[in-house]
């Protein structure tokens, strides 16, 4: 593994790569330099709230301060967050109690820690909704006819077969909200058979010790996306064959419906009682977002704000990774994209010609967490009063492995700013290739999908798929994807990794001096979801 270097002068100490004349110089040279000190050993996987992403925020913020963007906050380069870290006391008991039978944390039921509650007890019925879906135009009324107050909200985990699958992912992210609407004060989730053969239930089982990180607001609550929900947790097994016990239906026969094509199942009361008991412990810490602007030169264009991201946290040391090594450097997710950024704010720098609108570039905490950093940013944005922002290109873990002839956005299909992203890729010699893994729902996975949540126009970018790279990939993610073996020895590609900053620089440029900002296209889910109010874009091709 490599060891921290004198890394932080960085000079265009090699050749550039080619690209069009209007496209500034990226130096391979500053990227590998990049990536060799966000991901070495001393900062010890950059965990949030750790000395080592201490370190690394300290490093961005140089960089920034080096190429004379000015700081993005009143108080200088950062936006600290605070958090609260909650998990279930080991030394007390927990357990879900179910009609009279106890079921033990980390043996049928999996349950969610809650810091709000240091001792919880949540006692209520329980309702079977399905799917938990209140979607009336995709034909999903899966509460009606139920009454959910003052009770468990007890539903399928995944989505149905048919749904597309970034809606399926939005839908999704909203069920917990939708059953506190309806008055639930707890959720209880059932791991379905396609679930569990992602998702075995003895990683379920193996996570009941984990924590669960909450945003603190400046008012020093926890942010919660559905704060009358009580107690949650997974139940399968024995304890699930009580729930269902007398209800006139059996979890087989549940299983069985749903596997049918277009296959439904109708939500019932349960018979059984459930009680919640749990011990919860709590601590806070704070990490910051990083973050430099180039101010806009246009006197009205320069309120509005085009955003470049990448998380800069990863996943620390694991005392449980197999072999020697323990520390989890986050090479390609996410130093790689942290590079990118630097290397794209440098290109507007060296460019010689300010945008119109203003650029920000953020270096993103806590996204391994569960977007935290970005949801925080994103309710809580640095802009002036009056300013606003308008798009957000996000940069998560590009896989540098090969040679890039194209690049993937995630969420392109979405909004104008896809239009963007094929018009940079073609100046620097690149197509745009479409979702190559709809199943892993890339585009409400990473932090761009907290500034879509606000309404603003968003994509991800990734290495595209020529050259193998969508086998590529998906190797990555199957066999280095969070283990300690994402660290700077990989084969990384580093002329490809220097266009691929090119191609970001070129999105952002192109974005900052539009004459318009982005809008989403008319029927996107996420803009009727998210921007219902604001003018949509037709569809290129649409009649």
């Amino acid at each position: 593994m490599r060891h921290l270097t004198a890394l932080l002068l960085l000079s265009t100490v090699a050749a550039p790569v080619a690209a069009q004349d209007t496209t500034p110089a990226i130096s391979p040279a500053a990227m590998r330099a990049h990536v060799e000190f966000l991901a070495d050993d001393l900062l010890e996987g950059r965990d949030a709230g750790t000395r080592g992403y201490d370190i690394a925020a300290r490093y961005v913020a140089s960089r920034f301060d080096a190429l004379g963007l000015k700081p993005g906050t009143p108080g200088g380069w950062y936006q600290t967050v605070r958090f609260q870290s909650a998990r279930i006391d080991p030394a007390k008991p927990a357990a879900i109690t179910i009609g009279g039978s106890r079921f033990d944390n980390g043996g049928d039921v999996a349950m969610a820690p809650d810091g709000r509650f240091p001792d919880q007890q949540v006692d209520g019925g329980a309702v079977f909704v399905g799917y938990g879906l209140d979607a009336p135009k995709q034909g999903y009324r899966d509460y009606r006819g139920l009454d959910l107050k003052g009770k468990f909200a007890v539903m399928l985990g995944g989505m149905p077969e048919g749904l597309p699958s970034e809606l399926a992912a939005s839908l999704s992210a909203e069920r917990t909200r939708v059953a506190m609407a309806k008055g639930a004060i707890g959720v209880l989730t059932i791991p379905t058979p396609a679930m569990l053969k992602r998702f075995p239930w003895a990683r379920a089982k193996a996570s009941v010790g984990n924590a669960r990180q909450r945003v603190v607001e400046p008012n020093g609550q926890p942010n919660l996306p559905a704060p009358g929900i009580r107690a949650s947790g997974y139940v399968t097994g024995a304890a699930l064959d009580a729930l269902f016990a007398g209800s006139g239906a059996t979890p087989a026969q549940v299983f069985a419906a749903i596997a049918k094509p277009g296959g439904k199942v109708r939500g019932r009361a349960l018979k059984p009682s459930v009680s919640f008991t749990a011990s919860n412990l709590v601590t806070t810490s704070q990490s910051p977002n990083v973050i430099g602007v180039l101010p806009g030169n246009d006197p009205a264009l320069g309120k509005e704000y085009v955003l470049l991201t990448a998380h800069l946290d990863h996943d620390g040391i694991d005392p449980s990774a197999k072999g020697d090594d323990k520390i989890m450097n986050g090479a390609m997710d996410n130093a790689a994209g942290v590079a990118t950024m630097l290397e794209a704010a440098r290109a507007f720098v060296n460019s010689g010609t300010r945008p119109k609108r203003s650029v920000m570039f953020v270096a993103l905490t806590s996204e391994e967490d569960g977007l935290l950093g970005s949801d925080y940013l994103a309710r809580h944005p640095v802009v002036p009063a009056g300013g606003k922002v308008v798009a957000d290109v996000n940069l998560d873990m590009p896989v540098l492995l090969y040679k890039l002839d194209d690049v993937v956005a995630f969420g392109a299909e979405h909004s104008t700013v896809g239009e963007a992203a094929a018009r940079a890729a073609a100046k620097v010699g690149l197509t745009l290739s479409p979702d190559f893994m709809p199943e892993e729902n890339v585009f409400v996975r990473s932090d761009h999908y907290s500034f879509v949540k606000q309404g603003v126009p968003s994509v991800m970018l990734a290495t595209g798929v020529k050259n193998g790279g969508d086998r590529i990939f998906k190797d990555f993610l199957a066999k280095t994807y969070h283990t300690p073996a994402d660290q700077p020895s990989l084969p990384f590609d580093w002329e490809s990794a220097a266009k691929f900053a090119a191609v970001n620089y070129e999105i952002a440029r192109d974005l900052a001096d539009a004459p318009q900002a982005p809008r989403w296209y008319v029927g996107s889910p996420f803009g009727e979801q998210f921007a219902k109010d604001q003018p949509k874009a037709p569809r290129p091709g649409a009649k």
